[in-house]
């Protein structure tokens, strides 16, 4: 069976990258990322890369070694399309929404058979669609069919209502990729219970070591934590940080699926009535999680009153257990917050795979 040879670009810890080689039938060639630590997790977890780290604005196509691309993945970064970052900074002139381009400068070099480029959905509107329109006519000028849709991950078995853009590229004689068939790949939505609940057992032991850890899990209580567990029910990067006290009082008062609206207005230093809406706001055991982000209080364990682990947030993301990720813990919380949760890059490399086998 052919093996597809996939580059990763603005590449994080590899969450589109596990997903592609989830299928079985990838080479993952290569990697390019600007973060250090992203970078060496990358490298430990797909050994056989070459992984590239530095800005992608300097570095060459010819000096990459890369050759021979079936299919190029990534996710320019987005931060600047991001809501979050709306009163803090000027979105239309922020130069990350440039860096697209530079994704699109390795296209041109490279001409993958396909291509599959990962965003926030506000990509899709922002500065009145210059994204997607550039894109489009970028790549229709060289010889490819081009489509986006927005998905939700907990369509594709992640515990994790969270939405995001994709566009899909395609040579031309492969046709144009059909989002209607990604149907074919959705997965009945997984709880966070069904993620997480076998590691709940170890939290008073775990309490007590230092970071770097191993611990061993009990049998998978799920058919999700099967998938995710690793086959010697080792689990890593899971060290215990409980927030300041007054922030544990407060989570007192929270049930699941509430927020900071649910403490009493004392407990706060200053009154607000604009504060975020998930700040404080508490996991819900039978549902998928809201979005994760990179660790901070705004998101809490469903029992517990403090945010999930780096391991909890990489379950949460569809992340299994034998992927292990490095450097400091602020570092290794973005890098699972910023990733594509890998069982919705599957589901994307399958339909991709498909069409291309099609019609090819």
């Amino acid at each position: 069976m052919k093996k597809y040879r996939i580059i990763d670009l603005f590449s994080g810890c590899g969450g589109i990258s596990k997903g592609f080689d989830n299928t079985g039938r990838v080479e993952i060639v290569g990697a390019i990322d600007f973060e250090q630590s992203a970078c060496d997790t990358f490298a430990m977890n797909f050994p056989k890369a070459n992984v590239i780290c530095g800005d992608i604005n300097d570095i060459s196509v010819a000096s990459t070694g890369f050759t021979d691309v079936d299919i190029m993945v990534g996710g320019p970064p987005c931060q600047g399309f991001s809501r979050l970052n709306y009163r803090d900074r000027d979105r239309d002139n922020d130069p990350r929404n440039e860096l697209f381009l530079q994704y699109l400068r390795f296209v041109d070099d490279l001409k993958p058979k396909a291509i599959l480029i990962e965003n926030v959905k506000q990509v899709l509107t922002s500065k009145d669609g210059y994204v997607p329109m550039h894109i489009t006519n970028f790549l229709q000028e060289r010889g490819y069919t081009v489509n986006y849709s927005i998905l939700c991950a907990a369509d594709y078995g992640v515990p994790q209502m969270r939405y995001r853009a994709f566009f899909v590229a395609l040579k031309e004689k492969y046709g144009k990729f059909d989002f209607s068939i990604m149907d074919n790949y959705k997965i009945a939505q997984t709880s966070v219970e069904e993620a997480i609940s076998d590691i709940e057992a170890i939290e008073s032991n775990a309490k007590m070591f230092e970071q770097g850890t191993v611990f061993d899990l009990g049998k998978p209580q799920s058919d999700y934590q099967k998938r995710m567990q690793a086959s010697d029910s080792k689990l890593h990067n899971h060290m215990i940080y409980y927030p300041a006290k007054n922030v544990q009082e407060m989570m007192t008062y929270v049930p699941e699926g509430g927020n900071w609206r649910c403490v009493p207005k004392e407990m706060f230093k200053s009154e607000r009535t604009n504060r975020y809406t998930n700040y404080l706001r508490r996991l819900k055991n039978d549902q998928p999680s809201i979005t994760i982000d990179t660790g901070h209080n705004v998101y809490f364990h469903p029992k517990f009153n403090r945010v999930p682990t780096i391991r909890e947030s990489a379950r949460i993301q569809s992340f299994p257990d034998n992927f292990i990720f490095t450097g400091k813990k602020g570092q290794q919380f973005r890098q699972v917050g910023n990733a594509v949760p890998p069982m919705l890059a599957e589901a994307l490399a399958k339909a991709i795979m498909e069409v291309i086998e099609k019609n090819g």
